[in-house]
């Protein structure tokens, strides 16, 4: 074989070489862009999934701070609501206990009262001898009334007249000074008596003020009813 075609055949040799060189470069440098894409491509979502994870928990927490506020300024609305309704209840009864101290004071109106009161207290207790205690300003109305008063149950109890007793050595509180109820931090009482059986084990107070209180808790839950409509 000539020299000529031995250097042809190298040639050729190199040239295949070096285009299947080129190729396999080609191929490693595709493979090698794909999988640099394909790990991009996975750190990029593997990023966002973090961050939508951070996002989603801060939005959590601001929720759940957005609730306590909203929970804590409602509670704090409902505690204000309250107190303005107790206040306005307070005020109510306050204005109510004014107006039995005034009441008292017009002695044509509280003399019927009190024997009516009297005459109450009789019927309720039912006792053949009662003790009656009132306020040391009420006690000469008191006994000007006792016969009657005496006299009117026994016809409606249909009994014998009772023997009833005027306490004059302990006597209820006075009424408020300056009718200040709601101030006065003393014992007092708006008008009315309590009447005792003999052997004192069985009181009824049927005083002005223990009248109030009991209408004062019956009333109440429709007062604030009324109150919230």
């Amino acid at each position: 074989m000539k020299d000529a075609d031995v250097s042809r055949q190298i040639q050729q040799m190199i040239r295949f070489i070096r285009q299947e060189a080129e190729e396999k470069a080609n191929e490693i440098s595709v493979a090698a862009e794909e999988e640099f894409n394909i790990e991009k491509l996975q750190l990029l979502e593997a990023e966002k999934k973090k961050i939508r994870q951070e996002y989603e928990r801060k939005a959590k927490q601001i929720d759940v701070r957005r609730k306590i506020e909203y929970s804590t300024q409602l509670n704090a609305s409902r505690i204000k609501v309250l107190q303005a309704q107790d206040d306005a209840v307070v005020s109510m009864k306050d204005a109510a206990r004014k107006g039995l101290l005034r009441l008292s004071n017009d002695k044509k109106v509280y003399r019927k009262l009190l024997r009516d009161m009297i005459v109450q207290g009789l019927l309720r207790l039912r006792e053949p001898s009662v003790l009656i205690r009132c306020r040391e300003g009420d006690r000469k109305l008191v006994e000007s009334m006792l016969e009657e008063c005496k006299k009117e149950y026994s016809e409606k109890a249909n009994v014998q007249v009772p023997k009833v007793t005027l306490d004059d050595r302990v006597y209820l509180p006075p009424p408020p000074k300056n009718n200040a109820a709601s101030d006065s931090h003393e014992p007092y009482c708006s008008g009315g008596i309590v009447l005792a059986s003999e052997d004192g084990k069985i009181v009824l107070e049927n005083t002005l003020d223990a009248r109030l209180d009991v209408i004062y808790r019956q009333k109440l839950p429709e007062i604030k009813k009324r109150m919230v409509a």
